[in-house]
């Protein structure tokens, strides 16, 4: 099973009933750099054309990037092709020649590797991510710097799958409910994210939003969205694991 070799827990069988997603970039891990060059790349190896005019990626995946470089950069291709695909297998393939610069021209998020601990030291919780990056590349961003191990990456949704992040939510809720044997209920999940659109897709995908400032967007940009959390940082774990329990443990019981 990917991402568990390091985890320093064991699932448990039964009675599996908190599922936790987060974002990957920059919630968990800063590549942009990276990530911005493997775009260029990929871009011009599918249209043969140069990627001059770039395009918000925060809470997109990374099909919808692509279709977004495409309307920005006025591209011409004949009817009936679909260079997707070819910009999908490039981004990979430029990741995987650009991994050895992610120590240098990436970081690990504040506090990250702390959090996702707490988190996974849970009872009864899973926790693995939903991201619009495609799945080798998000595997490779959170291996370079340890975080994979707390992760079940085996569950994710990842933008590999070419669905909106809502849907993708949802699909990861399925995943881990059959992996699992168990029920992942709607006010049992939440998705911790920096991004504006991701709250907005929670909202839609019926996973309750933790908003972390590590982003571009402000508080109120995300509690506007729906984020009724918002932290300032992944610095303080016990803090993370609060707004988790607020967020999914049901009222009356005295937690949060």
């Amino acid at each position: 099973m990917e991402g568990v070799g390091r985890r320093p827990f064991a699932f448990k069988e039964t009675a599996i009933s908190r599922l936790v997603l987060w974002n990957v970039d920059p919630t968990l891990v800063d590549a942009a750099q990276v990530t911005r060059s493997a775009y260029a790349e990929a871009f011009e190896r599918a249209t043969g054309t140069p990627l001059v005019y770039l395009a918000a990626t925060a809470g997109r995946t990374d099909s919808e990037v692509f279709f977004e470089f495409f309307a920005r950069n006025d591209v011409d291709i004949e009817p009936g092709e679909e260079p997707l695909a070819e910009f999908v297998q490039a981004l990979a393939d430029g990741f995987v020649r650009r991994r050895d610069q992610l120590p240098a021209r990436a970081r690990a998020a504040a506090g990250a590797a702390e959090a996702l601990a707490a988190v996974a030291a849970m009872e009864d919780t899973v926790q693995t991510v939903v991201t619009g990056t495609i799945k080798p590349n998000a595997v490779a961003k959170l291996q370079a710097f340890g975080l994979d191990g707390y992760l079940d990456l085996s569950l994710g949704g990842f933008g590999s799958e070419g669905y909106p992040k809502a849907s993708l939510i949802q699909f990861t809720r399925m995943r881990a409910a059959e992996a699992r044997g168990a029920e992942f209920p709607e006010r049992s999940t939440v998705y911790i994210t920096d991004s504006v659109r991701d709250v907005e897709a929670a909202v839609i995908g019926r996973a309750a939003p933790i908003g972390v400032l590590s982003g571009s967007a402000t508080e109120s940009q995300l509690r506007a969205a729906g984020a009724e959390q918002v932290l300032e940082d992944l610095t303080d774990p016990r803090a993370v694991v609060g707004a988790v329990l607020k967020a999914t443990d049901p009222p009356g019981t005295g937690i949060g």
